[in-house]
């Protein structure tokens, strides 16, 4: 079980302290959970603070029982935590093989690579040897990065807006991948995604606004307030047009 005690996480602008995140508290144990909200609300700032890429200002960071608020992203990494960045990384010298067998941890065949490149809807031998550069997509690049993820395998996966770039590839897949993964690993799967069809299939969902958990719980706990909140701000802009 991930919690967060009282995060707050602070960056200096202008001089001035601003405040990213305030007093965040959650427990996730769920299959899937689906963080959602506005842009700018601290979505990708969370997300983050728990691979271990930022250090919150204050507050801990619970896994398993584990205080881990101090831990590298590479000693977290090794504790089981896995994170997809919203714009994929590009490793200019490195093949796709390559990225998925340093993402698994040991030696794996190609057979084993080709088949996780499968699993997220590429053609594997048209990619198991391609160079991680700028011939790729940031679509083709998202779908390896979900690769090395399953590859990996680890109880807590953070996926930020998974479904970037992959417009032609189909949610339902995109979906089966998720599922396939949980059975797998047993653990939790963290998506930040404003896409309903992901928020559908969350056993829970977490609001995000101006830095603060605004609302917490299942789908027909959480999305009518979100169709509410979304039905007044167009009806806004109309009368602001």
């Amino acid at each position: 079980m991930l919690e967060l005690k009282d995060i707050c996480f602070n960056v200096r602008q202008d001089s001035k302290e601003k405040e990213i995140l305030k007093n965040i508290n959650l427990k996730i144990d769920e299959r899937f959970v689906a963080i959602t909200g506005p842009n700018g609300g601290g979505k990708s700032t969370l997300a983050k603070i728990i691979a271990g890429i930022e250090k919150p200002t204050s507050g801990k960071i619970i896994l398993d029982g584990e205080d881990i608020t101090d831990l590298s992203i590479t000693d977290r990494a090794n504790k089981g935590v896995s994170f997809a960045f919203q714009q994929p990384v590009r490793f200019k010298g490195l093949t796709v093989k390559d990225l998925i067998t340093l993402a698994s941890g040991k030696k794996i065949t190609i057979a084993e690579a080709c088949s996780y490149l499968s699993e997220v809807g590429l053609c594997a031998k048209d990619y198991i040897n391609r160079e991680v550069n700028a011939s790729l997509s940031g679509g083709e690049l998202k779908r390896i990065e979900i690769a090395m993820i399953i590859a990996r395998g680890t109880k807590l996966s953070l996926f930020d807006e998974p479904e970037a770039g992959i417009d032609l590839w189909s949610f339902n897949n995109l979906i089966r991948v998720f599922e396939s993964l949980h059975e797998k690993i047993k653990g939790s799967i963290i998506i930040i995604s404003h896409q309903e069809r992901i928020l559908n299939i969350a056993d829970k969902i977490i609001v995000l606004s101006g830095g603060e958990v605004t609302a917490v719980g299942t789908k027909d706990e959480v999305m009518p307030k979100l169709i509410e909140s979304s039905e007044a701000c167009s009806t806004l802009l109309d009368k602001l047009a």
